[in-house]
């Protein structure tokens, strides 16, 4: 029973020894130790101050969460880079006296990923997700920023899934 301890032990301390990273989100094996995530420059026709930022920010967090990789803000074995080519806000639906009763917030960005260890994994992607709210309010304040979070929060799932789940 002793030597049964021990063998167990042994097995489960060679699984998590190796120098890649494992992780319990679906990645599976990564075969890189860093990542950076360069600015998202907001190049969109409406511009939303700050979102650009935001948007980075995010990126960055997700990928911090979801692996054991380390952040760097240069040379890193993967890297992220792109841009927010669309902001826009459209009416969905609208009212007997052509008043807009529900409007949706799109937004749209351009990524770049390249992995240096695996040159085949290199995509370029537009990733698009939207929000939509009641016609009578406005895309600010609390509004904007619950937009924001809904529509990065997608977007940055899509591009971690495309660039490292591979779903």
């Amino acid at each position: 029973m002793k030597h049964l301890k021990y063998l167990l032990l042994l097995l489960v301390a060679s699984t998590f020894s190796s120098c890649s990273v494992y992780n319990f989100t679906g990645t599976g094996k990564i075969d890189a130790n860093t990542f950076q995530v360069n600015f998202f420059q907001n190049n969109a026709d409406l511009v939303e101050p700050g979102i650009d930022r935001t948007f980075t920010l995010a990126l960055q967090d997700l990928i911090m969460n979801q692996t054991n990789l380390n952040l760097v803000s240069n040379g890193g074995d993967l890297t992220y880079e792109g841009e927010i080519t669309d902001y826009r806000i459209t009416p969905m639906t609208a009212t007997a006296d052509q008043q807009a009763s529900q409007n949706r917030l799109s937004i749209r960005v351009q990524v770049r990923f390249t992995n240096k260890k695996k040159e085949t994994d290199d995509f370029e992607k537009s990733f698009e997700f939207y929000y939509d709210f009641p016609g009578q309010d406005l895309p600010t304040g609390t509004v904007l920023n619950e937009a924001l979070r809904v529509i990065f929060e997608r977007i940055t799932q899509d591009i971690f899934n495309e660039s490292l789940a591979k779903w």
